[in-house]
């Protein structure tokens, strides 16, 4: 007797099996593996006509899409230069970050050129009309709907043929003819599937709002992130009331470009010169080194601090936030081969202000300099600014890019660059300090 095929999946990060287990063997999370039914496709036999026309690319008709400006500069910037036309996106981030806020002032500048509905499938209308009223968003271009049933929004959608919708949450969107809950694995595929065919059929652009999971990926399965064009985090700073927005995927603009923002009463409110917040807490301490990185087209000015102390355990400590452990270590371990210092025997502690996470090799010499700035417990020259890689012979070379990071320096009153000796730099009015190897960085720190 043939037993009907059964397939459980997880409803975080979409894991297959063929049986029912309590913890997720991917993710290890409990009570997540749902039982999902499987559909046979049906495939073409002979005589049937299920054969579709094939056509070369240069008799492809294609015309120049206008990009939709919302008007709220640092959106339009990390979503490419403004929203693709026929795209599907996600905005997705933690509970209260802010993503019905900046959906609602995003769908308010849009509405000026556009025409736009809103569903609300988490608030009611008189809920949504409150946020709206503190944020000045009222508008009678924009219309709303609170109703959640996918197929009244499609249909709506094709009805009225908006230039944008958009949907907050997916998660809480649900189809009247499926059994399953709103937010399962099966219907968060389904329903995000069906609106990208919508997009793309209709030349509707479509936004969604998503769900995290407590590991800060976007709930669902990764199916989800393929389907869509866009994915974007929105992202708190646990110091300030700043909000980082932050593409992970984009298939018409950059990756990995930020966008600041701050909470206020009023809504969320650009932060377009981010380096002028972050310079103003720049101690120029003992332990303290500007650092900068490319985070997708904008340069950042970071302050690294680092701080040295004797241990007096049998194992010294590495407490290090916002840089790779290894890359510290390696640096460390460098600085003790070459200048027989031994750090070793100290605890280490390090950071990046602001609670952000850097990466890349440029930082290496300002991880150096930080460590032997707070070892020798002098500072380095004041509003100076470390920019160099370092080899494991102990070399101090040249980085790319660094004429980018020397103009966004200039522009907040840097005037001290560290860096390889033969860097090829632009002409600036920095006061250049180039190293050739690891032995040369001890003069810096001679009183």
């Amino acid at each position: 007797m043939n037993k009907e095929k059964r397939n459980f999946t997880c409803t975080t990060c979409g894991y297959k099996t063929i049986k029912w287990v309590g913890c997720c063997p991917e993710c290890q999370e409990w009570n997540s593996i749902q039982e999902e039914k499987q559909e046979r496709l049906k495939w073409a036999t002979k005589g049937t006509n299920l054969t579709v026309s094939m056509v070369s690319l240069d008799t492809v008709q294609t015309t120049a899409l206008k990009r939709m400006l919302s008007g709220i500069g640092e959106w339009d910037r990390v979503v490419g230069g403004g929203i693709m036309p026929s795209s599907i996106i996600i905005l997705t981030g933690d509970p209260g970050i802010g993503k019905s806020t900046l959906l609602l002032q995003i769908s308010h500048g849009l509405s000026h050129n556009y025409k736009v509905f809103y569903f609300s499938t988490e608030e009611s209308l008189q809920q949504v009309k409150l946020r709206a009223n503190r944020l000045g968003c009222i508008d009678s271009k924009l219309l709303f709907s609170d109703h959640a049933e996918l197929e009244n929004i499609i249909a709506t959608a094709l009805q009225h043929k908006p230039d944008i919708i958009i949907i907050d949450s997916i998660q809480n969107c649900y189809g009247a003819q499926t059994t399953t809950i709103p937010g399962s694995i099966s219907q968060l595929r389904e329903s995000v599937f069906y609106l990208m065919r919508l997009a793309k059929e209709n030349n509707i652009t479509v936004m969604l709002t998503g769900h995290i999971t407590k590991e800060g990926t976007i709930a669902g399965p990764k199916t989800l992130e393929h389907i869509v064009d866009g994915v974007f985090y929105l992202q708190g700073e646990d110091r300030w009331q700043t909000r980082i927005l932050r593409s992970v995927k984009n298939r018409f603009g950059p990756i990995n470009e930020l966008g600041f923002f701050e909470m206020q009463h009023n809504g969320l409110i650009e932060v377009p010169n981010i380096n002028e917040h972050l310079l103003n807490e720049v101690s120029y301490s003992p332990g303290s080194v500007l650092i900068s990185v490319i985070e997708g087209s904008r340069p950042l000015l970071l302050e690294l601090q680092a701080l040295i102390i004797e241990s007096k355990l049998a194992i010294p400590q590495r407490v290090i936030s916002g840089i790779d452990h290894k890359q510290v270590m390696l640096i460390a371990a460098i600085l003790e081969k070459y200048l027989h210092i031994k750090l070793s025997k100290h605890d280490i502690f390090i950071k990046v202000s602001g609670g952000f996470k850097v990466k890349g090799s440029g930082i290496d010499l300002g991880i150096a300099l930080s460590l032997l700035s707070s070892y020798f417990q002098l500072p380095l020259p004041q509003k100076s600014i470390a920019l160099g890689e370092i080899s494991l012979p102990g070399q101090i070379k040249p980085i790319n890019q660094i004429n980018i990071f020397i103009r966004e320096a200039e522009k907040f009153g840097i005037k001290t660059i560290i860096n390889a000796h033969n860097q090829k730099i632009e002409k600036t009015k920095c006061t250049m300090k180039s190293f050739k190897n690891v032995y040369d960085l001890l003069s810096l720190f001679k009183e």
